[in-house]
């Protein structure tokens, strides 16, 4: 079976960064969804912080957390339009719980500063495809009298 076009666009550098960006992100999401689904099992902090164990709010962040992250890396991972939106949702959950209410979840340090970095990171990105994006419309036009 022949292609309907022998000619495939190639993908710019910024494009391939930018697939690279959301799977490290991915990775890393996938990562904090491991930890917690450890946490909730009572696989990780020796089981005391298994799920019958936890506070209410702990219990509803946590799984919470555990089911959103893995979501948003699949998401990630595929750079389908719904990874960031989960991710956004994910990370600003757990940027609440440890920024906005540390006397319940604790004080994480690195939660929020990290979130806003990827988050900022992100946003370059997309405002970098979109001047690329703009730039090559702007060539590709052709003034016909």
């Amino acid at each position: 079976m022949k292609p309907d076009s022998a000619h495939v666009p190639k993908r710019s550098l910024t494009d391939t960064l930018f697939v690279l960006f959301l799977r490290i992100v991915a990775i890393s999401c996938l990562w904090l969804g491991i930890q917690y689904w450890s946490m909730l099992v009572g696989y990780s902090l020796q089981g005391h912080a298994r799920f019958d164990l936890l506070s209410v709010p702990w219990r509803v962040a946590a799984s919470s957390l555990a089911g959103g992250f893995p979501v948003a890396a699949l998401g990630l991972w595929v750079a389908g339009s719904w990874g960031p939106v989960i991710w956004i949702v994910t990370a600003g959950a757990q940027g609440l719980m440890h920024g906005v209410w540390p006397e319940i979840f604790g004080r994480y340090a690195l939660v929020v500063p990290m979130h806003l970095l990827v988050a900022l990171v992100y946003i370059v990105f997309r405002v970098a495809l979109w001047l690329e994006k703009r730039h090559k419309a702007q060539e590709i036009t052709v003034d016909l009298p």
